[in-house]
This record gives C-alpha cells, sequence and structure tokens, in this order.
C-alpha cells in the first residue's frame, strides 16, 4: 500500500432501527472496540453518498433520513490497526430492517440502546458521537 500523503476524508454512519436502537459493530480493524459502519469517501462522491454506499457495503442495509452528527480529526491513533490520518464525517440515519450482512471488515454486530452503548467498550471516536446523538446535537 503507497505512503499515505494528505488525510483520509470517511464517512461513519449511526444506524437506528425502528426501535430506537442502534448498530454497533466489532471489527479486526478497531481490535477491543465497538465501531460503526464507515469507510471512505471516494473521488467525485458527496458525504452523504458515501454514507448510504458504505452502509450498504458493509451491512447490506438501505439507510435514509441522514442527518449530519460532527466531524472529528483522527490523526495517528494507536487504537486503529494502521497508522493512519482520516477526517471522520459522522451521520444519524434509519434502516427498516434488522437483517444485518456483514462483508469482511467486520466480525460481529449488535443492536443496543443508545444510552446502553455508553456502557460498552466504543473507540474513543464513535463515544464522542454516540454523546452528541444523546444530547440531540443533529443538523
Amino acid at each position: 500500500m503507497a505512503e499515505q500523503v494528505f488525510p483520509e476524508p470517511t464517512v461513519g454512519v449511526f444506524i437506528f432501527n425502528k426501535a430506537g436502537e442502534l448498530l454497533l459493530l466489532k471489527s479486526h480493524k478497531w481490535p477491543g472496540k465497538y465501531v460503526i459502519p464507515g469507510g471512505h469517501v471516494e473521488l467525485g462522491e458527496r458525504l452523504e453518498e458515501a454514507a448510504i454506499r458504505e452502509a450498504k457495503e458493509e451491512t447490506g442495509l438501505d439507510i435514509y433520513d441522514l442527518k449530519f452528527v460532527n466531524f472529528q480529526e483522527f490523526i495517528f491513533d494507536p487504537s486503529f490497526w494502521k497508522q493512519r490520518h482520516f477526517i471522520f464525517f459522522d451521520y444519524a440515519c434509519k434502516a427498516d430492517s434488522l437483517e444485518v450482512k456483514l462483508n469482511d471488515e467486520a466480525e460481529e454486530h449488535a443492536w443496543v440502546k443508545l444510552e446502553a452503548a455508553l456502557h460498552l467498550q466504543l473507540d474513543t471516536y464513535t463515544r464522542t458521537s454516540v454523546e452528541l446523538i444523546i444530547k440531540g446535537n443533529l443538523s
């Protein structure tokens, strides 16, 4: 893999089902932590388009009603399996289906109540966004 030259823009999706539960994933890329689906924004792609695509690729879910949560800078944090500089753009959204079909980026998933998520081993970036969503700070 080529050496990183610029920060990489990425999207994260906080997917809620009809019961108001949040989808969390366990991934080898974030050892020991619960995270959310997400990934890189492709060239020519808008952030919301990337969020919809990444959610479908990683979970098989169709999402809608996207609301921007926040952006966070991730600069060479050792919690990720590779040394990277990301800029995270997080969105809260909804899905009607509960049938999650994980790709090879995650090993397991769980639907949890939002407040209960704070009692799990979340990565710090996911935790920050969960706290903002609980406060209702969405645009």
